[in-house]
């Protein structure tokens, strides 16, 4: 019977070889002496098989949801928080038994992590961001721009409505945007070559880079914005303050 009472979370995406979740919350685990809570990694490359993951894994109780699912598992889920309805997207998922049946409910903590590590870095100049990609991670990014009331634009690779492609980006708009937000797996592990194709020689020390991937602490995007004397930041302090966030949604 021990395994009835083992609670399971966990993080479905794919793939997730890049993931700091599971050590984060084994660590999270040990270090407050919660010994009947597990955290697994559940790589599942299509959101079909998402109903068979929560019949096989009886014990679940939470999820995080990570690249490529944030937006794809929206139609899964009974019921969305009204801010994560309002990103279009959902990185956390509470698990409730109701009767008999098993009961969803969607959150965006992306948005809470992101905000919490961002302000303190920012600076008057930083009125206008770039935004490199337009995925589920970048909802959330623009969700806390509008908050904080700073104009952001769009860079993507392939032509989309009201935004530009990177060979648009000129030096007037990098001068004019001094912060640079990375929602993108480019540099992301083991891809660390990776990087957005923008001419990093226009950049200076007025500048912010952020960049929401986290592994490796410094991606190629980081450390050639900070060889031009950008201020930098990764994605790790976001991670855990949204973790931390959802920690608190599934033990509401």
């Amino acid at each position: 019977m021990y395994h009835l009472l083992m609670k399971t979370y966990g993080l479905i995406g794919f793939p997730l070889s890049h993931s700091f979740s599971k050590k984060y919350f084994t660590e999270k685990f040990l270090n407050e002496g919660i010994a009947d809570h597990q955290y697994e990694l559940f790589p599942i490359e299509d959101i079909k098989f998402l109903a068979d993951l929560l019949n096989e894994n009886q014990s679940l109780c939470g999820l995080n949801v990570t690249i490529p699912h944030k937006v794809n598992v929206l139609p899964f889920l009974n019921e969305i928080e009204e801010a994560a309805e309002k990103i279009g997207a959902v990185n956390c998922i509470c698990i409730k038994g109701f009767e008999g049946e098993t009961y969803l409910k969607g959150f965006n903590t992306d948005a809470y992590g992101f905000e919490k590590s961002l302000t303190p870095l920012l600076g008057t100049q930083h009125d206008k961001a770039l935004v490199f990609g337009d995925g589920g991670a970048a909802k959330a990014v623009k969700y806390v721009l509008e908050k904080l009331g700073i104009k952001y634009q769009i860079v993507v690779r392939k032509p989309v409505q009201g935004a530009i492609l990177y060979s648009e980006i000129t030096s007037d708009i990098l001068n004019s945007h001094k912060l640079l937000i990375n929602t993108t797996p480019l540099g992301m592990s083991p891809n660390v070559d990776t990087c957005p194709d923008i001419d990093y020689k226009q950049l200076g020390s007025e500048h912010l880079a952020y960049d929401l991937v986290y592994n490796p602490l410094e991606t190629a995007f980081l450390a050639k914005a900070a060889a031009q004397g950008a201020q930098i930041k990764n994605g790790l302090e976001m991670l855990y303050k949204q973790a931390e966030k959802a920690w608190a949604i599934w033990n509401k």
